[in-house]
């Protein structure tokens, strides 16, 4: 997907005219019920795209400006931005690239399935169990171009002995779930951990300790990292405060031996953006009297702020910090998301078969530039050889391009028990937005590990 020819862009506008155009917002309320009734919040991804859509009448001039702000044309093959400079790495020699590569078939077995570790997986993405008949999605393997950065299975020996004694936590989204849940799942298979749900809701906040290494592993739910106010039922708009971030994770920031940030899928839906006290624009906000804006520059102040944020709090302290934002995942949605076929997919993309999407392609770059900033930052407050402070260091777990290319790991219509029991009808739920467990987020954790080996062993990539 070229930026001149915006697929990604042309879909969404097209299922919102579509779907404003066809469904009144009671319909729209209905579906929702049906969607995914075990939990209001695994439905709110998918609606993103889709079922706010529903309920609020859209403009044409509203709905390019979804799509806004992107580049004339922009290369399949991904290279780091420069705007910021290259950062405190630029000497490097050999530097491993996982952004670009191919998927391969490998037949082998993954480390876990769909039973072995239910209790874990979320219902919704745990395609085996609800009856998906295929398997085909389990055999890929991820191969970087650069021969020196091809990387073995996952180790889940190896990666609970590289985080002994530490605290890794998870903030963001449903998709930083869907990650720390495929991490939780390999790492099982090793060492049973104790899940302990002491933070807020269970759903939202979780938490397991693995006492064979000492290691902690929590989940925080804060889809936006900054502080907001979300949409509820009597508001469909959710309120963003840009230069705050959300206190529910970073009060305890100084718990943290590792955080990793995903975010970005919830600025799809309505918002209303304020900074420094001022409202400073909207994004599909109709009924607010403020400028449309995209969500673009939202992003790119969200991320900024979360990471100045954590660099000045963690700053002097004594315990080192690693900072991993993993870069944007993509949806892969063909049609409507209650339509048949919405995600019919069933192998990846072959390199060059089709191009990154305008949107991911911009948000992995808004991304980018602000993790190269906060290098750049992390070097010029950085403790002299003699202080006792602990060291920070910021990577991005780049993920975008590799994710693009599975269309075909998404659950689909298995995101519900057995779809087709009574036979295939026009109208089912989809989810071609989160990822099958096993799956391609298998692949995310293996980049990680390979990260923390880079870090731990001092490793050039």
């Amino acid at each position: 997907m070229r930026s001149e020819a915006g697929e990604l862009g042309k879909e969404v506008k097209r299922k919102a005219m579509e779907t404003s155009s066809s469904s009144s917002s009671s319909s729209s309320s209905s579906r929702v019920k049906k969607f995914l009734p075990w939990s209001l919040f695994a439905i709110l991804p998918l609606a993103l795209f889709h079922l706010y859509f529903h309920s609020v009448p859209l403009s044409q001039q509203q709905l390019l400006t979804t799509t806004h702000h992107l580049s004339n044309s922009h290369q399949q093959s991904i290279t780091p931005p420069k705007e910021n400079g290259g950062g405190p790495d630029d000497d490097d020699k050999v530097k491993c690239d996982y952004t670009n590569g191919k998927w391969v078939p490998e037949k082998r077995e993954t480390l876990y399935n769909g039973t072995n570790c239910s209790n874990t997986i979320s219902y919704g993405q745990n395609c085996m169990i609800n009856g998906r008949p295929d398997s085909g999605y389990l055999h890929w393997r991820w191969q970087p171009h650069q021969i020196q950065c091809r990387f073995p299975i996952f180790n889940p020996h190896e990666f609970l002995s590289l985080t002994r004694n530490k605290h890794l936590a998870f903030v963001g989204d449903s998709l930083s779930r869907n990650q720390i849940e495929s991490l939780i799942c390999m790492l099982t298979t090793v060492s049973v951990p104790v899940r302990v749900y002491d933070i807020l809701n269970a759903f939202m906040f979780r938490r397991w300790e693995f006492s064979s290494h000492n290691l902690t592993v929590s989940s925080y739910w804060s889809p936006f990292l900054v502080k907001a106010n979300e949409k509820n039922a009597s508001k469909y708009y959710s309120e963003l405060f840009l230069e705050s971030v959300d206190e529910k994770w970073a009060e305890e920031l100084d718990k943290f031996d590792m955080v990793l940030f995903m975010a970005g899928q919830w600025l799809m839906t309505p918002a209303v953006y304020y900074y420094n006290g001022s409202v400073i624009g909207c994004h599909l906000s109709t009924d607010q009297n403020c400028t449309e804006v995209g969500f673009y520059d939202a992003f790119g102040k969200m991320i900024k702020t979360t990471l100045e944020t954590v660099i000045g709090r963690r700053s002097g302290n004594a315990r080192s910090l690693d900072v991993i934002v993993t870069t944007y995942p993509p949806a892969h949605f063909e049609g409507q998301w209650d339509k048949f076929g919405a995600c019919p997919k069933t192998r990846p993309f072959k390199e060059g078969e089709k191009a990154l999407g305008d949107v991911e392609f911009q948000m992995r770059r808004v991304e980018m530039i602000e993790v190269e900033a906060a290098k750049i930052r992390v070097q010029e407050s950085a403790p002299s050889p003699s202080s006792s402070s602990g060291k920070i260091r910021v990577e991005a777990l780049d993920i975008t391009k590799l994710s693009w290319m599975r269309p075909d790991a998404h659950p689909g219509p298995y995101m519900n028990k057995n779809p087709f029991s009574k036979g295939i009808k026009d109208k089912v739920a989809n989810d071609c937005l989160h990822w099958c467990l096993p799956g391609p987020t298998d692949t995310w954790n293996e980049i990680l590990l390979e990260t923390i080996k880079k870090w731990t062993h001092k490793i050039k990539v």
